[in-house]
């Protein structure tokens, strides 16, 4: 007996390492930030290593594994409490959204898979507009590609019970996101994002900053209401703050990881991080994730002394 379940175990751990990163961009795609979807990934290993005897063999170890994250993912979300479906753009005002970093799809046996898994910030956005159990059944059918039988097994529903849950979902998401799946994937960075990117890092006066800017330029930073139009988003980033910048990018768009010294203060302290639309040589867009979670989710540290630079920076 003890040898069966060593060899179970070892088999568990096989598996969920070939499998991890895809499982964390489907955890991020259902949650919307990678700090829950590190959660998310932690208790899909637990749960499955509680159930790993059970485990047939019927389905793969990878769709096996997709079932007990997409459950966790609707346990969490029946343990958080009633949510509120927003209106709008949840760009503008959901502080659940967070950027992916494109490093972490960068490397591994399993990167080129990953790579293509759909993490297109405005899709991502366009998925809070889901209760939880919609846009499990969405990204599984519609994302993923599952029979809506093998949809129906993961949510413990009726085939038809599924199929209502994913026509509902597609009529919410309907002109909210690009109607050719093909659209919905990560966009590739281009020579102008990295450009773009270089001058905006090193942009620090309202005049620096409306040289980059489109004149309809938007900037969305929840729960702050956003700042439209090029006047006023010059002024909102040319403030006389003590920054320390670091370009990279996220779901396949420029991106700057950002820390702030306060007047008095020792140290730079991890505040947000800025991912970039850039359209014709200008930044049309630019959604800003306010909190350290979302600068520690590119392995970035919460605090750096003023000559201190972290591994791997670039910049």
């Amino acid at each position: 007996m003890s040898d069966a379940r060593d060899e179970q175990g070892t088999w568990l751990q096989s598996a969920f390492s070939e499998h991890r990163r895809e499982l964390h961009v489907h955890c991020y795609r259902l949650a919307g930030n990678v700090a829950d979807a590190d959660d998310l990934v932690q208790e899909t290993f637990l749960r499955a290593w509680r159930a790993r005897s059970r485990f047939e063999g019927r389905a793969s170890a990878r769709t096996w594994l997709y079932r007990i994250a997409t459950n966790v993912f609707l346990d969490s979300r029946r343990s958080a409490g009633r949510r509120t479906v927003p209106s709008g753009d949840p760009l503008e005002w959901s502080t659940d959204l967070g950027p992916y970093p494109d490093a972490l799809l960068a490397d591994g046996p399993q990167a080129g898979l990953a790579a293509r898994e759909t993490v297109e910030l405005a899709l991502i956005a366009a998925l809070m507009h889901l209760p939880a159990r919609q846009r499990a059944a969405f990204v599984l059918r519609d994302v993923h590609g599952w029979t809506p039988q093998e949809v129906a097994g993961t949510l413990d529903v009726a085939v038809t019970a599924a199929n209502s849950l994913l026509q509902r979902a597609r009529h919410t998401l309907r002109g909210r996101v690009p109607s050719d799946p093909h659209d919905w994937r990560r966009p590739q960075l281009t020579g102008e994002d990295e450009d773009v990117l270089r001058r905006y890092a090193a942009a620090r006066t309202p005049e620096d900053f409306r040289a980059l800017l489109a004149e309809e330029v938007r900037i969305t930073m929840p729960p702050e209401p956003p700042v439209v139009g090029i006047d006023a988003a010059a002024d909102f980033l040319g403030r006389p703050l003590d920054w320390r910048t670091f370009p990279t990018s996220a779901n396949g768009r420029p991106a700057l990881v950002n820390y702030l010294r306060h007047p008095g203060g020792t140290h730079y302290e991890a505040l947000v991080v800025d991912v970039l639309r850039v359209e014709a040589g200008k930044v049309v867009e630019s959604n800003a994730f306010v909190g350290a979670r979302h600068v520690l989710a590119f392995g970035m540290p919460a605090r750096l002394g003023p000559q201190e630079r972290p591994p791997g920076s670039r910049g």
